[in-house]
């Protein structure tokens, strides 16, 4: 993310209009405004809850020539489809964009499309980012700076606290997360508790757990998952890849899932019931539950370390296409979004945790409570596991891979999928995916 959502929150598009006159760009064939200091409206197209709706109020009363609109769907799954066309057409793509790191590789492959950040000053920006984060938004030839990074993905693990209560388990944060060392442990706990509690399932569904042990396994082994460092697809070769397989698997044949997968609407509605009791939560990921649970949820989620100790899990960065009318503009607004000031101001909208060192040391990130999850010293702990994050090098066709594999895991527990040839089914659609 974003959940990827990285995220997949509010539907609701901001849009801040100064002074009488606007003049249309990002998404629209019109000319106008510039540099001149005429007005100027920016488009911004993002996914989920990227949290600027107040920070660009800043930059207008800043820039009173400039105007802008954020334009939002409310998961990656709903935009990916859009700025491929954008992109493959040259036209229709907003001033600046937001790529996930999911999808980052595949416009990585298309950097002619993007204007080159090291043109506008990008180089003095990398003390603002952590090194990887600056690094995975370079080129390979490192002659061109196509994104700058937004947030970070540290993984944790969402528990109803209210649920772990009348299961009989320990609810304080600390004793929680001592009960799932491994996820062979969580595994163990989940039975337990669907044994005590029958009507709520112990996870929404297998694909969180896919995701992040992939990523988990990915980090502590090679370094990369479904495509190795040339983007080669070596998905059936590369034995992290069937250990997460297998590790989701299993909680779908133990029928411990809820069959559901994450930001689609039946799971936006099953946060305000009891349908389950655990969710893996990247940091990105507490504004959509705290959105979808809603005022009825306040008190009773809390936050835990997830299984195996650390882990990631989706992250963003912003680039400005080459079809913008407005480039300096764009890469200005771009410049100040990410900008630790920037970020800070993200953070305390949705908790989407930073991925500039700077922001993540200001006591409004590092200090940072959240009362809705229990008052859990949120800045503490994703900033601990933020420390220990181990990049993951993504193919450009990993989301296709991962959408493909996903289906299959979730077709096993819906039955429609015989488990004992799930991996084969799942080695087959992914070949398909990668093609």
């Amino acid at each position: 993310m974003r959940a990827i959502l990285r995220r997949g929150l509010s539907t609701a598009m901001a849009a801040v209009l100064v002074g009488g006159l606007v003049v249309s760009c990002g998404g629209d064939d019109d000319e106008g405004g510039g540099s001149d200091g005429g007005p100027v409206e920016l488009t911004v197209d993002v996914f989920g809850e990227a949290g600027y709706e107040e920070i660009v109020k800043q930059y207008e009363q800043s820039h009173p020539n400039v105007t802008v609109k954020l334009r939002k769907v409310s998961s990656l799954d709903e935009y990916k489809p859009r700025i491929q066309q954008w992109m493959s057409t040259g036209s229709g793509a907003g001033d600046v964009v937001m790529l996930e790191e999911g999808i980052l590789p595949l416009y990585m492959q298309q950097a002619n499309k993007f204007v080159n950040l090291f043109d506008h000053g990008g180089k003095e920006l990398e003390k603002n980012f952590l090194p990887w984060k600056w690094q995975m938004g370079i080129t390979q030839d490192g002659k061109q700076l196509v994104g700058l990074g937004t947030d970070v993905g540290p993984l944790a693990m969402c528990y109803r606290k209210d649920l772990f209560e009348k299961a009989g388990f320990p609810t304080d944060r600390e004793e929680v997360g001592k009960l799932w060392p491994t996820w062979d442990d969580f595994l163990a706990k989940g039975k337990e508790f669907q044994e005590k509690v029958p009507d709520t399932k112990w996870l929404d569904g297998p694909t969180a757990v896919f995701r992040a042990t992939v990523l988990q396994n990915a980090g502590n082994g090679p370094g990369y998952s479904f495509f190795d460092k040339e983007n080669n697809l070596v998905f059936d070769s590369n034995p992290i890849v069937k250990q997460a397989f297998d590790t989701a698997l299993k909680f779908e044949e133990n029928k411990l899932t809820a069959d559901m997968s994450i930001f689609t609407p039946p799971w936006q509605t099953a946060l305000k019931r009891d349908t389950f009791a655990t969710l893996p939560c990247p940091s990105w990921m507490l504004g959509g539950i705290e959105e979808f649970s809603g005022e009825a949820g306040k008190g009773k989620w809390d936050i835990a370390t997830t299984p195996g100790g650390s882990g990631y899990w989706g992250g963003s960065w912003l680039a400005v296409p080459k079809q913008t009318k407005h480039e300096k503009e764009a890469v200005e607004l771009a410049k100040f979004l990410t900008s630790p000031e920037g970020q800070v101001g993200a953070y305390k909208a949705t908790k989407v945790f930073p991925s500039s060192p700077q922001a993540a040391q200001d006591p409004a990130v590092a200090e940072a409570t959240s009362e809705y999850f229990n008052d859990a010293p949120v800045g503490k702990i994703f900033g601990e596991l933020v420390a220990s994050v181990k990049p993951v090098h993504l193919g450009p066709k990993n989301e296709d891979v991962r959408a493909a594999v996903e289906n299959v895991l979730v077709s096993v527990g819906q039955g429609k999928q015989n488990a004992g040839e799930a991996w084969a089914k799942s080695v087959e659609e992914a070949e398909k995916a990668a093609r």
